[in-house]
């Protein structure tokens, strides 16, 4: 019997590694060349109109109008890109992307792992770069993400990956900069299928659930100013957060808990925090701008969690946020999120009609995320000396109806944007247009 399970774990393995296969990963850059001609939305509020942009080596090495900008062209490829857009690549913030292929097959399912606290799980190695849902993000711009573990009080560590790579180790951006923690909620649902009122009541745990957290975090401590005789791997992996070399992301919804939460942070000594979720955070903004504390804002295409809520309270609180100066990026989260991670352009495109600029909208999804990952530096924005990760738009990016992606780049190579969906609407095209 132990003999036929193996066989069948072995032949399991083999059929979903031939049935997953993505993409061939695009190889190095090896010429220069240059987009000419499109419209450039560099990612910090700023448009250039017939612009040239140039790269070499992975890296951009000009950008300005082209009235202005030299270019010798017998030196490079030309992309004739007049009429359309060029954005930086899109960032997916808290997202669970290779870490789950299909929700109804456990093998395929590396979410979260047993037991409460767990610091030290890194998500990085659990990542699938030949998952057909993570190909399935290029066509619509989405080229670097954060892959987050989900479950218990502490979650995990957080890395972040572009995704065109052979391996985990290939697709890493930043490894293990990151722990996500699970704050308590004040406020409980009572059960209703045993008979509770449904309403919100407080959570009588509340207060005792949050004491073990800060003990977790005070042994922590203790354990790392000390000789360190015995391994202790959760206790090592939050150090992180101490120095100010890992961030603090938790997640937390309504105004106490994230009151609650940040005030937590700021006694623990911990610098880089970040809201995660953040239903009510536009509430609170001058609390969170005064401590520096940016927020990984809910799916905008949600429901109103509260009975009294306006019926577009998801769309309008970006705009809150970003009036109020709070550092505010877009995650997915929730249901179908690794496949709903695709319409991250179109979840910013839904505050652009609740209030925010187009140029307002993008960042939330490319210098604002580079910048609470702490990516900046080279991706996020359309800058010289960054990162060639970027992609040529037919339209408006943000806009599902006029978003087509024709081609993509990271760090300056060229990206198939071929998909499982791409080739069953061009057979299926084919199929129709040739009936009478």
């Amino acid at each position: 019997m132990k003999l036929l399970n193996k066989i069948n774990i072995v032949l399991f393995l083999l059929c979903t590694s031939l049935s997953f296969a993505q993409q061939t990963p695009a190889s190095k850059q090896t010429k220069d060349f240059a987009i000419v001609g499109a419209t450039a939305h560099i990612g910090n509020g700023t448009v250039i109109e017939n612009s040239v942009i140039v790269v070499s080596n992975g890296k951009i090495t000009t950008i300005g109008p082209e009235a202005s900008t030299p270019l010798t062209r017998q030196a490079m490829d030309i992309i004739d890109a007049k009429g359309k857009h060029v954005y930086p690549g899109f960032i997916v913030s808290n997202g669970t992307l290779g870490l789950v292929e299909v929700d109804a097959v456990k093998a395929s399912d590396d979410l979260s792992e047993m037991g409460t606290y767990n610091p030290h799980i890194r998500s990085i190695i659990a990542y699938n770069t030949e998952s057909k849902v993570v190909e399935s993000m290029r066509p619509n711009g989405v080229l670097l993400g954060q892959v987050v573990p989900r479950g218990g009080r502490i979650s995990g560590t957080s890395s972040v990956v572009q995704y065109d790579a052979w391996n985990w180790e290939d697709a890493a951006i930043k490894m293990d900069n990151g722990i996500h923690v699970n704050w308590p909620s004040s406020f409980s649902r009572g059960r209703w299928w045993l008979g509770e009122d449904p309403g919100l009541k407080p959570n009588k745990n509340y207060a005792k659930q949050v004491k073990e957290l800060g003990d977790y975090f005070n042994e922590s401590k203790s354990y790392n100013k000390g000789n360190k005789e015995e391994n202790h791997l959760p206790f090592e992996a939050l150090a992180g957060l101490f120095d100010g070399s890992k961030h603090l992301y938790i997640n937390a919804d309504d105004e106490k808990s994230i009151t609650d939460a940040v005030n937590f942070a700021k006694s623990q000594g911990i610098s880089k925090i970040t809201i995660v979720g953040g239903y009510q955070a536009g509430n609170i903004t001058n609390f969170l701008k005064q401590n520096n504390v940016s927020v990984m804002l809910q799916r905008v295409h949600s429901r109103p969690q509260l009975e009294d809520d306006d019926y577009d309270y998801s769309f309008k609180q970006a705009k809150k946020l970003v009036d109020g100066g709070v550092l505010v990026a877009l995650e997915p989260s929730g249901q179908m999120e690794r496949m709903n991670s695709r319409n991250l352009p179109f979840y910013a495109g839904t505050t652009v009609a609740h209030g925010l600029t187009k140029e307002q909208a993008l960042q939330l999804i490319t210098q604002n995320p580079a910048k609470i990952l702490g990516i900046d530096d080279m991706y996020g924005t359309l800058e010289v000396g960054k990162s060639a990760t970027l992609f040529i738009s037919e339209g408006d990016a943000l806009d599902m109806r006029t978003n087509k992606v024709s081609k993509a780049f990271i760090d300056g190579r060229g990206l198939s944007l071929e998909t499982h969906q791409t080739e069953l609407w061009k057979r299926y095209s084919e199929k129709y247009s040739n009936q009478d």
